[in-house]
């Protein structure tokens, strides 16, 4: 009964090694895809600072430019929903502030800031928006960024891509070690969506500020494992 017992697990322990063998059968590889695009969107973000001796008249000169530039936005045919504010703050100057020089710290004025953030889905018009919220009192110009409206068939575009370069590379694999590519096994995606990146400038017209749009990459890549068939 012992002896059937240990061949039984003899030959379990057998099976098992076998299996983890078999598993050992396939081919690992990664893949890339790439699909750029012009963009048909623009990200503005941009702000007003103030200052002043006090509070008030800080916060509201603030106010007044952000006022004009949102009627400039409107006038320029910027819809609602696509211009938000945020990040309104009013903050003390300090003279002194780390009591460097022995004298106690003070007040000498105030400083208020807002923030505009604007989407401009006609970019013939970046040039003369920028152009024209400068000269309303935007004073703090915090970044530019190029997108798509709808990016999801770029996204799809490059994860095929970058599946179709897998495989390629899956095939010449199996061809070059003389064995013959089954089925995948599992496959698996890393990172995905479309970061901009600046390509071959198409400048901005109507505006007084220069604009290169250039080209939205949309990259993503790829790991799949193949079985190499018998």
């Amino acid at each position: 009964m012992k002896t059937l017992v240990f061949l039984v697990a003899t030959l379990m322990v057998t099976a098992a090694g076998l299996a983890q063998a078999e598993g050992l059968r396939q081919i690992s590889v990664s893949g890339s895809g790439t699909v750029e695009t012009p963009p048909n969107m623009a990200l503005i973000t941009l702000g007003v600072t103030s200052q002043d001796k006090e509070a008030v008249p800080a916060l509201r000169e603030t106010s007044d430019a952000v006022t004009r530039i949102l009627n400039r936005l409107t006038e320029l045919g910027i819809d609602a929903r696509d211009v938000q504010t945020r990040d309104l703050s009013l903050a003390p100057v300090w003279s002194n502030k780390y009591g460097a020089s022995g004298e106690d710290a003070k007040i000498t004025g105030f400083v208020s800031s807002n923030r505009v953030i604007v989407n401009v889905r006609d970019l013939s018009k970046l040039g003369l928006v920028l152009d024209q919220v400068i000269a309303d009192g935007a004073n703090d110009f915090n970044g530019l960024q190029f997108s798509v409206e709808d990016p999801k068939p770029l996204e799809d575009l490059a994860r095929a891509k970058a599946v179709a370069d897998a495989t390629d590379k899956a095939q010449q694999l199996a061809a070059a070690a003389g064995v013959k590519l089954g089925a995948v096994i599992s496959i698996s995606e890393h990172g995905g969506g479309g970061r901009p990146m600046m390509r071959m400038a198409a400048m901005s017209e109507g505006g007084s500020v220069p604009i290169a749009s250039g080209e939205v990459s949309v990259e993503t890549s790829v790991s799949m494992v193949f079985a190499i068939q018998d």
